[in-house]
């Protein structure tokens, strides 16, 4: 099937029942009576499972989707294995957690059909993500190659709308290619024109395995990176960072290889698992975020199911997350927020802070109100200017 063809003859005609083209039921299956493995309070018996057609996307605020390439491998002898999809191996562990949040629903669109090549693959999640995205709802992604933060991207590109975006990694993919890999797909991300990007973050980037120079074009263009050290130091600094973006991604080599075994680069340093699961919950917090990819997963490679455990997880903070998103207030509403002025350098600088979730915001020059932290109101008050102030000033030059 050409499916990209098909993508650029029906952009807006798809509906629920068109989408199946692009999918399939998950191996893992999600009966709605007479479940009897598992309790009624477990989210495999609340998930609505969007592949049946008595479902439809506007039934549910966050919809799973699992896209994957085929993996085997050839013992000595030639006998071909095929090894479990990395988005039915969270599924099993996730399915499993009890669901302590039944006022919002969860939904499973399925995994994304494979192609005749990745390329068909890839542009049947975009038409997916795109529908999501056009029901106003949040996509959750579970990826094996983190290029498919691409489509995260094009979903939004397709129709010239500028975004924020942030990725979780400790690589940085910008390496030269002929093709788009995850190797190299920053490249494509960051320097292709057209360019819909309007602001990027990296986190959790370990300095020994990224080139000075790219930290410096990083910066030349005004982007902003986390080292995994500054991190640590301070995880709530980075709230901001992932309430203000569009497209989250999170490759989960970013988490130390004794937390999760299993992927392609591991490292001895990295963010702990408990870490991990505080940023998926940050990413759900978030008020702008269309949707949160998680990628990397190999599971041929785990032991004891032990990174499955640890996506499962960060799975169930991320909804944790997004019922906070739902008791956000509006920070122009008095009732909502207390104001703080604070005088610096003959400035007023105006903060609020959210009465429902301690959440502040610091209003800038071009009389916006940016996501911040605590520590921000703390710096100004010490008559010091934060980075955060510095660096969305010098994007407005």
């Amino acid at each position: 099937m050409d499916w990209e063809n098909r993508q650029y003859i029906y952009p807006y005609l798809i509906i629920m029942n068109d989408l199946e083209a692009y999918l399939e039921a998950p191996s893992i299956v999600i009966p709605r009576e007479g479940y009897e493995t598992l309790s009624q309070n477990k989210w495999g018996s609340q998930v609505l499972p969007l592949y049946d057609n008595r479902y439809e996307l506007s039934m549910a605020d966050i919809i799973l989707v699992g896209c994957y390439d085929s993996v085997t491998s050839a013992d000595e002898e030639g006998n071909i294995t095929t090894h479990p999809n990395c988005a039915d191996t969270v599924r099993e562990i996730f399915y499993n957690m009890f669901c302590w949040h039944t006022g919002l629903t969860i939904g499973d669109i399925g995994n994304i059909k494979q192609g005749a090549t990745p390329t068909d693959t890839k542009a049947a999640l975009l038409i997916v993500l795109r529908e999501i995205e056009k029901a106003g709802k949040v996509a959750l992604i579970i990826g094996a190659g983190h290029d498919l933060t691409l489509q995260q991207y094009e979903v939004f590109k397709a129709d010239k709308r500028y975004i924020t975006a942030a990725v979780v990694d400790m690589l940085m993919d910008i390496h030269n290619s002929e093709t788009v890999n995850e190797n190299s797909f920053l490249n494509e991300l960051l320097t292709n024109a057209p360019n819909y990007l309007s602001h990027y973050s990296h986190l959790a980037f370990q300095s020994y395995y990224s080139p000075p120079h790219i930290v410096e074009t990083l910066d030349k263009l005004r982007f902003d990176f986390y080292r995994l050290g500054m991190i640590k130091a301070d995880i709530l600094d980075v709230e901001p960072v992932l309430r203000s973006s569009n497209i989250v991604s999170f490759d989960i080599c970013s988490i130390r290889q004794s937390d999760a075994p299993a992927v392609s680069h591991a490292s001895p340093n990295g963010l702990t698992g408990e870490e991990a699961c505080v940023l998926a919950r940050y990413a759900g917090m978030s008020s702008a975020l269309s949707s949160f990819g998680i990628y990397g997963f190999l599971p041929q490679q785990d032991r004891q199911n032990l990174t499955a455990q640890l996506i499962g997880q960060m799975i169930w903070y991320f909804i944790d997350g997004y019922t906070i998103r739902q008791k956000e207030g509006d920070i122009n509403r008095e009732d909502d927020v207390l104001k703080y002025h604070v005088l610096i350098m003959d400035t007023d600088v105006e903060f609020v802070k959210s009465a429902h979730t301690n959440r502040w915001w610091m209003k800038m020059s071009d009389n916006k109100f940016i996501p911040c932290s605590y520590n921000d109101f703390l710096e100004i008050s010490n008559n010091k200017i934060p980075e955060r102030w510095l660096r969305y000033h010098e994007r407005l030059i």
